[in-house]
């Protein structure tokens, strides 16, 4: 049987931007997506032939069995949103003070919910199951991913693939870059403490601030010193705070920061000397210091052979001038690496950006919109990624 997959794909897209629209709407922090996910499920029982399963009171996972048996594959797509007052025009924009979808996670579960009505159509030609895994908390370690994986959700997965809209590239681009496409991503504390008393008098004092500025110029230099330069992470110290009175040296100073990293043995070095460098400076001036890493995401890695298929998809489903290779990773972090740790995997970016809307500004912005024309290019690869892997044509 032949299938028109153009024509399936075309028929979901008035459901696929509603579905963005009210998730949009009806935001949800990091693991408290309870409503979301609910919503999520509701419309997926609509969907015949699909079983859902809630590992998590905020998160789904629907699976779709074909009429022939073989191998699963999973589609990923994350649900949470972001502490970000919306300052957008959007007729639909938060309802939710103080909360907003300023990363897409609401086109990302809208495409997957398409997919799933498509393929769920397609149910007679599937040689194997396919399973949708709607994500909690991506925006916040130790993520949801991570917690799906210990529950069991790639249990016989044979290969995952994940999607994320970026307004950075026009609609209608696809972009990829194989092996490492992604940081690490790990936070420190940082807490220096002295001796307070009167600003008049720093001898009476053991000054946290003067430390703590001395950190933050060391810490620059296990960078630039004493690390080999090809392999150099972004270590920031975002937070610096201490005292709060004009004439009053306070008795503990806070920094704290972020470790991005592409390579493991850099990831595992950088905070022995972080902590190195902190206790010597404390030392040398009569303070004392605590240093605290907190782990976050792995690097990401997109395989090779699930790299292969994403290029064979997109070059039939778009065409291979639609396709851009980036030549260096970025960054940004990622919890689909807890995937990609256990299974083959391949995360792309679909162009959403269009400078005719407005939808110019970044991820993670608080006037970050997309240009809904890339929602069908999203149900479009999903639904590609499957008719390769177990639909005979």
């Amino acid at each position: 049987m032949t299938i028109n997959f153009e024509a399936l794909v075309s028929e979901v897209n008035a459901d696929v931007v509603r579905w963005r629209r009210h998730i949009h709407a009806n935001p949800e922090l990091s693991f408290q997506e309870a409503k979301t996910a609910d919503y999520i499920a509701e419309q997926l029982s609509a969907i015949p032939g699909l079983t859902l399963t809630r590992l998590t009171p905020n998160s789904v996972i629907a699976e779709l069995t074909g009429d022939r048996s073989g191998p699963i594959y999973a589609l990923r797509a994350d649900i949470d949103a972001l502490p970000i007052q919306e300052e957008s025009d959007e007729p639909f924009r938060s309802t939710n003070p103080g909360v907003m979808h300023a990363c897409g996670h609401d086109a990302h579960a809208a495409m997957l919910l398409g997919a799933a009505k498509v393929l769920a159509q397609c149910k007679s030609s599937l040689k194997g199951r396919v399973r949708f895994i709607f994500q909690h908390a991506e925006e916040a370690p130790p993520g949801g991913a991570q917690e799906l994986v210990k529950l069991g959700v790639l249990d016989g997965v044979s290969m995952i693939f994940g999607l994320h809209v970026l307004p950075n590239f026009a609609t209608g681009k696809v972009i990829l870059k194989e092996g490492v496409f992604s940081g690490s991503s790990d936070n420190f504390d940082i807490i220096l403490k002295g001796r307070g008393g009167h600003g008049s008098m720093p001898h009476m004092c053991i000054d946290p601030v003067t430390v703590g500025a001395e950190v933050v110029t060391a810490m620059q230099q296990i960078v630039a010193r004493k690390l080999n330069p090809q392999h150099a992470p972004v270590l920031t110290v975002a937070v610096f705070q201490a005292g709060e009175v004009y004439n009053v040296i306070p008795d503990t100073a806070r920094l704290a920061g972020t470790l991005r990293t592409h390579n493991a043995e850099v990831r595992e070095r950088v905070p022995q000397l972080v902590e190195q460098t902190v206790m010597g400076i404390a030392q040398a001036h009569g303070a004392q210091a605590e240093v605290k890493w907190t782990r976050g995401y792995a690097i990401g890695n997109n395989h090779a052979d699930a790299c292969a298929i994403a290029r064979r998809v997109v070059a039939r489903e778009r065409g291979a001038e639609e396709l851009i290779e980036l030549s260096e990773p970025i960054y940004g972090s990622e919890d689909f690496s807890s995937y990609q740790e256990k299974i083959p995997g391949c995360f792309l970016f679909i162009g959403s950006g269009n400078e005719s809307i407005g939808a110019t500004h970044g991820v993670h912005h608080p006037r970050f919109k997309l240009d809904e024309d890339a929602l069908a290019i999203g149900v479009q690869l999903h639904v590609g990624f499957i008719r390769d892997l177990l639909i005979a044509e």
